[in-house]
């Protein structure tokens, strides 16, 4: 009884293949999302931990609208609306569970959604669960979703975009958001590799253009990554809040965030805050040796390297593993159009690392993405 034995031969002959393996902890990581080694700072997860003592129980227990909404989840709402400018906030289950549910609550009958073609996977999904029409735009390109908007028919307009696009690393276009703020459309933010990374207070994407907020952008920003918790937030206007609150299913129908995770996270921002010029000076000095070295001028952490072959790129990670010690991330089709090497300039990974990794792509014989 082995009724999809055929899809699982085809994905191995194709490379495509994925197994999940156990964390080695004696690899350097440069491949998770945890941009600033927050993930590793003892120091908050024993704050975390004095604020949960405070409290009778640790697990929020149901839904958010049942029993579930906690001192904790306002507290780091109105921490979050505070350092980025919004009128309102709701924490979420992931980013992955946010974007979903986002998009599936707001794009109703009647309307469309504009979204960048190399949006999330998490958006496509949501896309394809909502009500409305939904039209992909070429990547990033602020003439291509002014002629979508210009053309479209419908009664509301949002559009979808990511501050920082997670596989190519870069970074969104301000124009995208002038085309967006000059029709007045809703726009949705994926600030997941973005929020915690640029910026001059390492806010994001308004914080990077200084943009101000509007009460028709949606950010939605994740824990999981620069935050080095798990979880996710949306920030919004107060109007937009409250329709969320009363129409997106993974708020209504979820239990509410972990408390650790949701105090963790706020931990962070504190410590993200407290620490903005030491962190972005580390960030400039990791620029800094990606240029030099690969050429490649990246405006977050991200270093996507294009080769091209499935079971090149994992044969790239597994060599470096077993040559210097150090994971990297070996992304394949359907992920990416043609496969890459994910590299994270993580901040708790050395200089003299970062430098020995790029040395090893500096080959003119491997095509770098930008």
């Amino acid at each position: 009884m082995n009724p999809y034995a055929n899809e699982l031969k085809a994905l191995k002959r194709s490379g495509r293949y994925r197994e999940r393996r156990i964390m080695d902890e004696t690899l350097i990581d440069m491949a998770s999302n945890d941009y600033l080694g927050l993930a590793h700072n003892q120091e908050l997860h024993s704050k975390t931990c004095k604020t949960l003592e405070a409290y009778g129980f640790h697990a929020p227990k149901a839904s958010m609208l049942v029993n579930g909404y906690h001192s904790i989840h306002q507290n780091f709402e109105r921490a979050l609306c505070d350092a980025n400018g919004f009128e309102a906030g709701i924490v979420m289950g992931s980013g992955f569970n946010a974007n979903i549910g986002l998009i599936e609550a707001l794009v109703r009958k009647g309307d469309v959604l504009l979204m960048d073609e190399e949006y999330h996977a998490s958006g496509v999904m949501g896309s394809k669960m909502c009500e409305g029409r939904v039209e992909f735009f070429a990547h990033n390109d602020a003439s291509a979703l002014e002629s979508a908007i210009q053309k479209a028919s419908e009664k509301r307009i949002i559009v979808a975009v990511e501050g920082i696009y997670s596989m190519g690393g870069d970074l969104l276009c301000r124009e995208i958001l002038e085309v967006c703020e000059r029709y007045g459309v809703l726009v949705i933010l994926d600030e997941a590799h973005s929020s915690g990374v640029i910026g001059e207070n390492l806010m994001g994407i308004l914080d990077y253009y200084r943009i101000p907020v509007t009460a028709n952008m949606i950010k939605m920003g994740t824990l999981g990554k620069a935050y080095g918790s798990f979880g996710a937030y949306v920030l919004s206007s107060i109007h937009i809040s409250d329709y969320l609150i009363n129409r997106a299913k993974n708020v209504i129908y979820a239990t509410a965030p972990s408390l650790y995770d949701t105090a963790l996270g706020h931990h962070a921002l504190l410590y993200i805050q407290e620490n903005a010029a030491e962190l972005k000076e580390k960030i400039k000095i990791r620029q800094k040796i990606i240029q030099e070295i690969l050429g490649m001028n990246v405006d977050g952490l991200i270093v996507s390297i294009e080769i091209g072959d499935n079971n090149t790129v994992m044969e790239i990670q597994s060599s470096l593993k077993e040559e210097m010690g150090v994971l990297v991330g070996a992304i394949r089709q359907p992920t990416v159009k043609r496969a890459i090497i994910r590299l994270i300039a993580r901040l708790d990974v050395s200089e003299k690392t970062l430098g020995e990794v790029c040395e090893r792509f500096s080959d003119n014989r491997v095509k770098c993405a930008r």
